[in-house]
């Protein structure tokens, strides 16, 4: 689908809003996949940026773990029956926030998806990273790492997680034009969890024979599966002999990157993810035209460019003014 620039001036909201916020101030709800990664604590930042600019109202509730999909069903249905004026979400499933979706636009409360997407065209716009594009930007990162030859490792995140497994897929056609690398794994899901993620990481890097030196690489499509890499490559005593590149940053991503531990991170900007987020429902409410499909861009950091003015205010954003400390 053809990707347009984001339709810049928005105005702030009067009254008038859809769904059930009809008289007064708008509130628009934000539900991200989870609350405890740093992505989306950026994410919040960055909504709340747009809300303070706008003069609407922000609801900002999630489950605490990303495969809580019952929870976050449960939380869209419930503002759905407070009649907000719009919902922003990040959806757990590709499939299973389909049909509260539907009952939220059945509601006359709009829908934007970020970050992930939904099955469906109930919504009225996508914002999220190409994440095709990045997953791709992954691999040849990872491709250079390691030479151009030797085995890789893709360890999964989550069934079901439309933005990772489409990670995933830009990440498997990289690989698939360097004759010279060998993917010996690709089936394994580290799950939501850094714990979860780093059990997983360990049994598949010995079953590899990484401790053999039979691992030249890996590549983890988010926050927590890096993380949980990491921390295995470390125990087994492999960090910065299997090369790993991760997506987003947290502060012990970006130490493991100074280290040498981490060659390369894909990082998006979810401060950005969420204030587009939310000035494009700002702007379907009042019934102005939004793109249907808004790329919020993606690059490769390491340890060469991580102390770059720009890449630093991506790793390190100053969420202060909107979060407090």
């Amino acid at each position: 689908m053809q990707r347009r620039r984001f339709l810049t001036g928005v105005a702030a909201l009067g009254v008038g809003a859809c769904g059930g916020e009809g008289k007064g101030k708008p509130k628009i709800a934000v539900i991200p996949k989870g609350t405890t990664h740093e992505f989306w604590k950026a994410v919040n930042a960055g909504a709340i940026k747009a809300s303070r600019e706008l003069g609407v109202e922000i609801a900002w509730k999630g489950p605490l773990k990303e495969d809580d999909l019952k929870e976050q069903v449960g939380i869209v249905e419930s503002f759905v029956a407070q009649g907000v004026s719009g919902i922003v979400l990040a959806p757990l499933n590709d499939k299973g926030l389909l049909p509260p979706v539907k009952a939220a636009k059945a509601a006359g409360i709009p829908v934007v998806i970020f970050d992930s997407a939904l099955q469906g065209d109930e919504h009225v716009s996508y914002v999220a990273t190409d994440n095709v594009a990045a997953g791709k930007l992954g691999g040849e990162k990872l491709i250079k790492s390691i030479g151009d030859s030797g085995n890789v490792i893709l360890l999964r995140y989550l069934e079901g997680s439309a933005s990772t497994s489409q990670r995933e897929q830009g990440f498997l056609d990289a690989i698939g034009k360097a004759s010279g690398v060998k993917l010996v794994s690709d089936n394994q899901y580290g799950g939501a969890t850094t714990e979860s993620a780093h059990s997983t990481s360990e049994s598949v890097l010995l079953a590899k024979g990484a401790d053999k030196g039979e691992v030249a690489g890996v590549f983890c499509p988010n926050e927590s599966t890096t993380f949980g890499m990491l921390l295995a490559l470390r125990k087994l005593g492999l960090a910065g002999k299997v090369k790993l590149v991760g997506f987003d940053a947290s502060e012990k991503l970006i130490g493991g990157l100074r280290e040498g531990h981490i060659d390369g991170l894909v990082l998006q900007d979810p401060m950005k993810m969420g204030y587009l987020a939310f000035k494009t429902m700002a702007q379907a409410i009042k019934k102005e035209p939004v793109e249907k499909v808004i790329d919020t861009g993606a690059r490769i950091v390491d340890k060469e460019n991580m102390d770059q003015p720009e890449i630093k205010e991506l790793l390190s954003p100053d969420l202060t003014p909107y979060l407090g400390k």
